[in-house]
């Protein structure tokens, strides 16, 4: 099973893995007083089937919460989790709380009103895939025709120049 950490300087208030010298988790603690690391466990995960079983196995927290913190120590447990350390180039952008989602929107919209493209446009991600064509995209643009959202899935639909650049 994977895990994704990045490299936090205030990782308090998430999921903390310790890696070893090879880069190998060796414990996982959720929301530590004092953490061992500066790992936060992100949020993106890819299980097998049997994560099911293994998350109805398990008992409450301290907290009183289903805890995906105990699920990715069951895996480490049983000697199956992997983590990738997402790079510096990486935006992890945390939503747990008012402010932080207020952060998160703040900078997409940065970045989206900077470079002129959205960000996980999933009708431009279809397109792009050739799952649907110019039509296609231009009549979902249509049910959107008076904001900017379908301005831009218009702009995609017509202009070849954008299709390859993100």
């Amino acid at each position: 099973m994977t895990i994704f950490g990045y490299y936090i300087g205030g990782p308090r208030s998430y999921g903390v893995a310790k890696i070893n010298a090879r880069g190998s988790v060796v414990s996982i603690e959720e929301k530590p007083k004092q953490p061992k690391s500066n790992f936060a466990v992100v949020g993106l995960y890819f299980y097998h089937a049997e994560v099911v079983q293994i998350a109805r196995d398990l008992e409450p927290s301290a907290r009183g919460q289903d805890e995906i913190t105990d699920v990715n120590r069951e895996y480490l447990r049983r000697g199956t989790l992997n983590m990738e350390i997402l790079g510096r180039i990486t935006a992890w952008l945390d939503s747990g709380t008012h402010e932080s989602l207020i952060q998160a929107s703040t900078f997409i919209q940065t970045i989206e009103d900077r470079q002129g493209f959205k960000i996980s446009c999933p009708e431009k991600i279809a397109f792009r895939q050739g799952w649907i064509d110019a039509n296609q995209l231009r009549n979902l643009a249509d049910l959107s025709e008076k904001s900017t959202y379908g301005r831009y899935l218009r702009e995609v639909a017509d202009d070849s120049k954008l299709n390859g650049m993100d």
